[in-house]
């Protein structure tokens, strides 16, 4: 009995797990009733999920630890709410000219949806492999990879050879996640390495646009990176109505 009952509880964790990596977060309600279990049970498996650093609970439930994460893991979590960003953000890119994007998933989703005019060249920077290769499938847009140091954990390019290449171009728009988001301190990362290249690339740009999901809001993480006077628009899968945004209304505008 003792052996059900722990690998029934591993199984249960790994449920947890799987839904914050899908959904980016996890309500104690909402997986109590799915899991068949108290409340309490799932409160346990949360507290011993964040003791190993695979969430983070927060009032509610728990989001996706604030720690290095390969593209292909980002990529796999929360894609509903990409998707919805980027559809979004999609209006918002230029025909012509050149445009960055950050090593984010979110901002490759938004590399996947764009269209182009072959008739007009648009370049496309990035400091992430996996966005370059997004951008060279982009119809009518020439892609710029930005090298440096190659980052491991996060699948960028980062350090001082890819924050002077960042800098070497000018953008009319650099579109960017992030790790978290907070209305009293702006954007934060999980790594000082790539809150530098963000900065570089936003130094560069004539506008800033955050594509963040909500369940990144409120939160910080390790390293401070973009304030709010450098970002012009914060896009969300949200109804920019809606009350969750509220505290941001103040510094950004939304969409």
């Amino acid at each position: 009995m003792a052996t059900t009952s722990t690998v029934d509880g591993e199984r249960r964790r790994e449920l947890l797990v799987e839904i914050v990596n899908r959904d980016g977060r996890v309500l104690i309600d909402e997986a109590a009733s799915e899991l068949g279990v108290s409340a309490m049970t799932v409160r346990r498996d949360l507290a011993d999920l964040e003791s190993g650093g695979l969430v983070r609970r927060v009032r509610g439930g728990a989001v996706a630890s604030l720690r290095p994460r390969s593209f292909e893991e980002r990529m796999a979590s929360d894609a509903q709410a990409k998707a919805t960003i980027a559809a979004k953000a999609s209006r918002l890119v230029p025909v012509g000219g050149a445009i960055a994007v950050d090593a984010s998933s979110t901002s490759g989703v938004l590399l996947s949806q764009l269209d182009g005019d072959p008739a007009t060249e648009r370049i496309i920077a990035t400091n992430s492999h996996e966005n370059f290769q997004f951008a060279r499938r982009t119809p009518g847009s020439r892609a710029v990879l930005i090298g440096g140091e190659a980052e491991e954990r996060t699948d960028s390019f980062v350090g001082l050879l890819a924050c002077r290449a960042a800098a070497s171009l000018h953008y009319s728009h650099y579109f960017t996640s992030a790790a978290a988001a907070d209305a009293s301190s702006g954007t934060s990362e999980v790594t000082l390495a790539e809150a530098q290249v963000k900065l570089a690339f936003a130094d560069a740009a004539d506008a800033t646009v955050l594509l963040v999901d909500s369940s990144k809001l409120g939160q910080r993480a390790l390293v401070s990176a973009l304030d709010w006077d450098r970002l012009a628009l914060m896009v969300t899968e949200l109804d920019p109505r809606d009350s969750t945004l509220d505290p941001y209304r103040a510094f950004v505008d939304l969409l």
